[in-house]
């Protein structure tokens, strides 16, 4: 029985929830909804642990603030003695278009905060990411805007089947492993 820790990128409060920054946290909520399991305050985190085909899931969503992401990811990693490649930090990507998924072993924080967090904390980029695209489409200068806004209603339909396939990627990748699961969704394109 393997034990993963799925950590889910975000910022806690009201004012943020439903944003393209939020997508990591939307992802873990579905997946652990889906197995039953329900959220609690712990430390550094929203926390719940599911069992699915015999692995276990520790699923967190940093209550931190996005750029001390780090601090949690390492905290509930040592709590629970999971190895680098059991952990899988879900977040939003917007090098990456709305239509895409890609999931990797490893690579740079490129300008993400909580991924620059983490890798600061665990002294490593080596660890794999699941990349929500959430694409680009603003104008120079109002990239904050953009990633802390809610998605236009044209986006949802593509967003919400892109979170059912998120569930899909984090059960595929404890179970068969992160490369035949990478060659398995890498390559979809969604249709906006």
């Amino acid at each position: 029985m393997g034990k993963f820790l799925i950590a889910g990128l975000g910022n806690i409060g009201s004012d943020y929830s439903g944003t393209r920054h939020n997508i990591g946290f939307d992802v873990l909520d579905a997946f652990a909804a889906g197995k039953g399991g329900r959220f609690s305050l712990e430390r550094l985190a929203e926390m719940v642990e599911v069992k699915w085909h015999g692995q276990v899931f520790i699923c967190i969503k940093p209550t931190t603030y996005m750029n001390e992401s780090g601090r949690a990811v390492k905290y509930w990693m040592d709590k629970e003695k999971i190895a680098l490649d059991h952990i899988l930090v879900v977040l939003d990507d917007l090098a990456l278009p709305l239509t895409k998924l890609r999931l990797r072993p490893g690579g740079s924080d490129a300008g993400h905060n909580g991924l620059r967090s983490i890798q600061g904390h665990l002294g490593t980029s080596d660890y794999p990411k699941l990349r929500f695209g959430i694409g680009n489409n603003f104008p120079k200068g109002r990239q904050a805007d953009f990633v802390l806004g809610k998605w236009a209603s044209g986006e949802v339909p593509v967003v919400e089947e892109k979170i059912r396939k998120s569930v899909e990627i984090i059960e595929s990748f404890a179970t068969i492993g992160i490369e035949r699961t990478m060659s398995q969704y890498n390559n979809l394109e969604f249709e906006l």
